[in-house]
């Protein structure tokens, strides 16, 4: 029997890679090892000590990276998009109402090459005339101290970045008062364990996101998936055996939201929801693939730049494995 090439992988628990999580997939000439992590950690580990062959990642981490010592390549799998006009938060007290009530206030962010935070910034830019630079950012911890950035970053002068206190977190400061805004991917838990005091700058987000979409286009990404050099270096191939079996994965995680003898998922409406999602995105609606992401990642890689992450615009091309840029006909 050939021997197959051991490659570790960390990965969050997401429906679309659970079949490469439990084997039901198996990559092409590779024996996976897939660790179920929380996605900070698997960030940390990777970034700071490279402990795993292949991994998920955020996008603008990665994009740091590309400038730096570029460790990682990327394939153009996206295990993770979101909307992010629902992640603003203000304090209830703070006089915000509107987009542009965030200039010159002091928002918490924590950290500021973190990806939804860059979307969450070029939107407010683009489309409300909030510039990256017309605010003061407070770095660390959501809910637990100390949190610092994941890869060093230097940014140009006009950006007003503070580290906030080593017991403090931006969930307690934002509910205090002490911060006017927070600019994060996780609710912070400060909303419900002191309600009336945070609010959403847009209640309706939902309505909101899907006129951005409508105008955009955009389903923004938030993670990509990176190999190690040294490991695709040596073995190239796995780039698109990786890609196909994160493919696969996903096609299998997606036919079961057409089940409906038996429903697999716990909500009542999920017909209805997919059929709205299809009319909206489209039968592929968590696209995979160059071609398919390209003008997304563009926008991302301008603002990305524009906020001083970049000291050049990347291109899309820059991020991936070249095999995985186009594929054979038959």
């Amino acid at each position: 029997m050939a021997q197959r090439l051991k490659l570790s992988l960390a990965c969050w628990d997401y429906d679309r890679t659970r079949s490469l999580a439990d084997g039901t997939v198996t990559p092409d000439g590779i024996d996976l090892i897939y660790q179920t992590l929380p996605v900070e950690e698997t960030f940390f580990r990777m970034l700071r000590y490279r402990e795993f062959d292949a991994a998920e990642m955020s996008l603008s981490s990665y994009s740091v990276s590309l400038l730096k010592d570029s460790p990682f390549i990327a394939i153009p799998v996206f295990p993770s998009r979101m909307f992010r006009h629902s992640s603003i938060y203000v304090n209830t007290k703070s006089g915000i109402e509107t987009p542009q009530d965030l200039i010159g206030r002091k928002i918490g962010t924590p950290e500021y090459q973190m990806t939804a935070p860059v979307w969450i910034r070029g939107i407010l830019s683009d489309h409300y005339g909030v510039d990256a630079a017309s605010v003061e950012y407070y770095c660390g911890g959501e809910e637990e101290p100390n949190r610092d950035e994941k890869l060093a970053i230097t940014l140009p002068e006009k950006f007003h970045i503070h580290r906030i206190g080593p017991g403090q977190t931006l969930s307690q400061m934002l509910a205090d008062g002490e911060i006017d805004a927070l600019h994060t991917a996780r609710k912070p838990t400060t909303m419900d364990s002191r309600p009336g005091t945070i609010r959403r700058l847009f209640p309706d987000y939902k309505e909101v996101e899907q006129a951005y979409y409508a105008e955009t286009n955009i389903f923004p990404i938030m993670h990509t998936v990176v190999i190690r050099r040294d490991v695709y270096e040596k073995h190239p191939w796995v780039a698109m055996a990786l890609f196909k079996a994160f493919e696969e994965s996903k096609r299998r995680a997606r036919e079961n939201y057409f089940e409906t003898a038996a429903m697999k998922y716990m909500l009542p409406w999920l017909v209805a929801h997919v059929e709205e999602t299809i009319e909206t995105f489209g039968k592929d609606w968590w696209a995979y693939g160059f071609a398919e992401n390209r003008d997304t990642l563009d926008v991302f890689l301008r603002i990305h730049h524009e906020q001083g992450l970049s000291a050049r615009k990347l291109e899309p091309e820059d991020l991936f494995a070249p095999e995985c840029l186009e594929s054979f006909k038959i």
